[in-house]
């Protein structure tokens, strides 16, 4: 059956502009969901359009006339996407060098890696930090009775949540659904080579968004987490500098 109203170039170039209706965003949204790819080129425009506003003047910081001036122009062509991506990004990120802005990042080709001590983790973050804790608490105790069955499917049609596909040598010891703001979250505990524990913890955070793995290190725990639509994920480990981004990064792509 042929959707009789598909999303079209101007519906996204929308968007990216905020010049859509409450209704027509969320048909949007939806739509981004069911496609990785796109979803990815569209965050990557509105991270681009933020970075220009700020260039134009929603800071104190002396800028340029003319740097000024070339950010407006780029911000009022951002609509033709597909022929100026590449020097669109070239040109936010040469305004953040002129700036100064850049100088704690890691500059990477058309991509910035924030430092690990400046990011702020969201806050379904904390959330899975604080299940991975009960999942030890519940483990050390003899009265609790864990719940090894992992049904990667079911999980799916009770909650919404696709899980990602495990390495082999990763044993589910425990799974449980906790309660969160935007409905259950999933937690689940797995057991390592060497006797380590992990926690894997999955939730609708209430919004929408593609985001790579980013590595938190707390004074407790360790935490790698990302997103992709409406699903949020955390890799937690007790033990500090548990180096767990490559895993994360490695379970991210089982996903697409």
């Amino acid at each position: 059956m042929i959707n009789p109203d598909p999303i079209l170039e101007s519906d996204l170039d929308a968007y990216v502009d905020n010049r859509l209706a409450p209704g027509a965003r969320i048909r949007v949204e939806s739509h981004l969901s069911k496609n990785p790819a796109e979803a990815a080129r569209i965050m990557a425009d509105l991270e681009i359009r933020s970075t220009l506003r700020i260039a134009i003047g929603e800071h104190d910081a002396p800028h340029r006339a003319e740097t000024r001036e070339a950010a407006r122009r780029l911000e009022s062509n951002l609509s033709m996407r597909r022929t100026w991506a590449t020097l669109q990004r070239i040109a936010a990120i040469g305004i953040l060098v002129t700036t100064g802005w850049v100088a704690s990042s890691q500059i990477g080709p058309f991509n910035a890696t924030a430092v690990n001590a400046s990011v702020h983790a969201p806050a379904y973050v904390e959330e899975a930090i604080r299940a991975h804790n009960t999942s030890l608490l519940r483990a050390s105790m003899t009265s609790q009775r864990e719940a090894p069955g992992y049904d990667a499917e079911d999980i799916r049609a009770a909650t919404a949540i696709v899980m990602p596909k495990l390495p082999g040598n990763w044993k589910v010891a425990d799974v449980q659904i906790f309660p969160s703001d935007f409905g259950p979250s999933v937690e689940m505990a797995i057991a390592v080579e060497g006797g380590g524990q992990l926690s894997l913890f999955a939730v609708r955070p209430g919004f929408f968004a593609v985001e790579n793995v980013t590595d938190v290190n707390l004074s407790d725990a360790e935490a790698a987490y990302w997103q992709i639509g409406e699903v949020a994920y955390a890799l937690v480990s007790s033990v500090p500098d548990a180096t767990l981004a490559a895993e994360a990064r490695d379970l991210s792509k089982t996903l697409y």
